[in-house]
């Protein structure tokens, strides 16, 4: 049985992961063809039709401009879901880097690489996230860069750790002994070994990072109008929670199960990779 079918045995016996899986795959769907589900313009207002309930004219309602709540928080997963995957990319780009080096090198490197990522753990995160965008100026991209360089730490000692362990291992040694330069077995040899945990340390990282966004949305620091994200559709129906309560309760929901899948997905991975786990299945 190859590594693949062998992963796979153990993760579909998890069946919240796979629940998880199959609900991350209907929001990746949902995002890809909001041009297509959505029955109206997100931007488009009348006034007229200002919070109206649930209907079969318009599913979730409508805002205190009369906009189709359900077309708005289509074309809000699309901004959740690119937040989250480039800020994380982001934040792996950086942690694999750091880790890898800190882990191969050892002695001096790995100290003042360490005791870099200790004084950025004492650092709320999300208040340094906060203070970075009001002072950068809330933007999309902005968003996912900050959230991205303040959200590697972990990435970058799971890395490490790894690294120590299989910088001794013999295909190491023996690389090394045929004058194959640092890079190479690094990228080549020692880090396609250590990937397990980034995977699930990224899957997990995913639903941070659209937590993340809500809030700051939610703040006013996010995604700012009239583009549409969970977040400030979150806000903008806090003004109404006892008139429309549709406009918290709904998008307030899709950040739940959003987050809920991607970490269902990540202790999935976590459990299927790793081999001390397995047995508790």
């Amino acid at each position: 049985m190859d590594v693949r079918s062998k992963f796979w045995r153990y993760f579909k016996k998890n069946r919240l992961a796979v629940g998880g899986l199959i609900t991350v795959i209907i929001i990746f769907l949902i995002a890809i063809f909001a041009t297509l589900f959505s029955p109206y313009d997100p931007g488009k207002t009348e006034v007229s039709l200002k919070l109206k309930p649930p209907s079969l004219h318009h599913y979730l309602g409508t805002d205190q401009l009369g906009r189709d709540v359900f077309s708005r928080m289509l074309y809000g997963s699309r901004i959740s879901l690119t937040v989250g995957f480039i800020a994380v990319g982001i934040s792996i780009l950086i942690g694999v880097l750091l880790g890898a080096t800190a882990g191969y090198y050892g002695s001096w490197v790995d100290s003042l690489l360490m005791r870099f990522v200790d004084t950025m753990l004492c650092f709320p995160s999300f208040f340094l996230i906060l203070t970075v965008v009001a002072l950068m100026g809330p933007s999309l991209i902005n968003i996912m860069i900050v959230i991205g360089i303040t959200s590697w730490m972990g990435t970058a000692r799971f890395v490490r750790a790894e690294f120590l362990s299989l910088r001794e291992r013999d295909f190491v040694q023996a690389a090394r002994s045929l004058g194959v330069k640092d890079l190479r077995i690094i990228f080549r040899h020692i880090l396609p070994n250590a990937l397990a945990p980034v995977f699930v340390t990224a899957t997990l990282s995913v639903a941070s990072a659209i937590l993340v966004e809500a809030g700051l949305s939610f703040l006013g620091f996010g995604v700012q109008p009239p583009a549409p994200s969970w977040g400030n559709i979150l806000t903008e129906g806090r003004t109404y929670v006892f008139d429309a309560w549709w406009l918290t309760v709904f998008p307030g929901l899709a950040i739940l199960i959003t987050v809920l899948s991607f970490n269902l997905v990540g202790e999935g991975l976590r459990d299927a990779l790793d081999p001390r786990l397995r047995g508790r299945r």
